[in-house]
């Protein structure tokens, strides 16, 4: 699978994950470098915001965004997660004032979040990084929505995530 970064071609590790499948276990670690379980939380319906790195505007302002959606639908949780370290998450969050998602970190060397979600970057400059892709799931863990962002340097389309989540009976 490949997507582009300013137009030029990089590839993904895998496929990426599907409509309608069950959303594979994944181990991420929160600011407090406690361990964040999938199987363990899913008790809401999901927003899974995954970027490369806070520290490029897209990447940051995407975060911004799910914050002030976070605060505005109920029922729901966003779970923004990178490989940036749970050190600059918290700092991130703090210096920002992002209160409405759980931020979550990729970065530890024996996960497979990025491989199981067809999402890791296999190639060019932003090699082992996660591409950018919003998946929602069900409270039961199955895969309701996915969007995969074609060119890594544009954000997300919020307009077709919120009318998905209006769609959505809870």
């Amino acid at each position: 699978m490949a997507i582009t970064l300013n137009g030029n071609t990089i590839h993904l590790a895998g496929n990426f994950i599907t409509k309608g499948k069950k959303a594979p276990n994944f181990h991420l670690v929160q600011t407090d470098l406690s361990e964040f379980c999938l199987n363990d939380k899913i008790n809401d319906y999901l927003i899974l915001n995954i970027f490369p790195s806070l520290d490029t505007n897209t990447c940051a302002s995407s975060v911004r965004k799910f914050n002030k959606i976070a605060s505005e639908v109920p029922g729901y949780k966003v779970l923004c997660i990178s490989k940036d370290l749970p050190f600059a998450h918290n700092r991130f969050c703090v210096s920002e004032g992002i209160e409405n998602v759980i931020t979550l970190s990729d970065f530890r060397y024996d996960s497979d979040f990025g491989i199981k979600y067809g999402l890791l970057i296999t190639d060019g400059p932003l090699k082992g990084l996660l591409a950018r892709a919003v998946i929602i799931i069900h409270p039961k863990g199955e895969i309701l929505y996915t969007q995969l962002v074609p060119e890594i340097s544009h954000e997300p389309n919020y307009e077709e995530i919120i009318s998905f989540i209006k769609s959505t009976k809870l």
